[in-house]
């Protein structure tokens, strides 16, 4: 199992090569808020997380490195600060 600092010091990565969202637009990923056009794009985003094969990973590398900004693992940024059971 890979630990938070191999997460930011990128020998984790290498499970980006096989994201689902590595041909997607990268807008998409990071909606400029939570409603209107914005709303759509998210919810096209999320739909790509479903089916993506390293989501686990993704939302792992999230929450190690604080990501902020965007969707990761299929969580937008609220969903990622609300506690996890």
């Amino acid at each position: 199992m890979k630990t938070a600092e191999d997460i930011v010091t990128g020998t984790a990565e290498p499970w980006r090569v096989m994201a689902a969202c590595r041909t997607a637009e990268p807008e998409l990923f990071f909606p400029i808020s939570a409603q209107g056009p914005s709303v759509i794009d998210a919810a096209r985003a999320k739909r790509i997380c479903a089916s993506c094969p390293v989501r686990p990973q993704c939302l792992d590398y999230a929450q190690a490195t604080h990501q902020t900004y965007g969707i990761w693992g299929g969580l937008t940024e609220q969903e990622r600060q609300r506690p996890r059971r």
